[in-house]
């Protein structure tokens, strides 16, 4: 695997009063106040955090983690603004993950309107964590050519 690079600073919108409690290399933590919502958030590179070994991990892939209880749409609002400001500060990210309690069919939901999808579910550190992911189009890109002649990108 490629290193690591450094966690970016994310650039939130005028929408959210921002509070860097932490920002170190690979890992860092937020306070938004904000759109209805107080929520403690922490970012991580997910090749150097907890979610290491639970997939094969890129290395400018993201976890988010909301710290606070955020519920329904003002989930799905921040979550929404947390994928627009990493996209913005790391062009390469392939993965934002959002890792939630195993059954959080709420929090799912939450997600899944906000744009990201369920891929797995996962065990990790005494927890099961099912992982949603939002992608960038060019992750998801494909060639609809269905001929099994045909070479995708010929």
């Amino acid at each position: 695997m490629p290193a690591i690079p450094p966690l970016p600073e994310l650039a939130m919108p005028d929408t959210y009063r921002t509070t860097v409690e932490s920002w170190q290399r690979f890992t860092g933590s937020l306070r938004l106040h904000g759109q209805g919502t107080e929520a403690a958030v922490q970012v991580e590179r997910c090749a150097a955090g907890r979610l290491q070994g639970a997939y094969p991990a890129g290395a400018h892939d993201v976890e988010l983690r909301i710290e606070s209880e955020v519920r329904g749409d003002a989930l799905t609002t921040l979550l929404r603004t947390l994928v627009g400001a990493v996209r913005a500060a790391d062009a390469r990210c392939r993965r934002i993950v959002y890792a939630v309690d195993e059954g959080g069919v709420e929090k799912i939901e939450a997600a899944e309107a906000a744009g990201f999808r369920y891929v797995v579910d996962v065990d990790v550190q005494d927890l099961e964590l099912s992982l949603l992911v939002a992608e960038p189009a060019w992750v998801t890109a494909t060639d609809m050519d269905l001929d099994l002649d045909h070479v995708p990108g010929t």
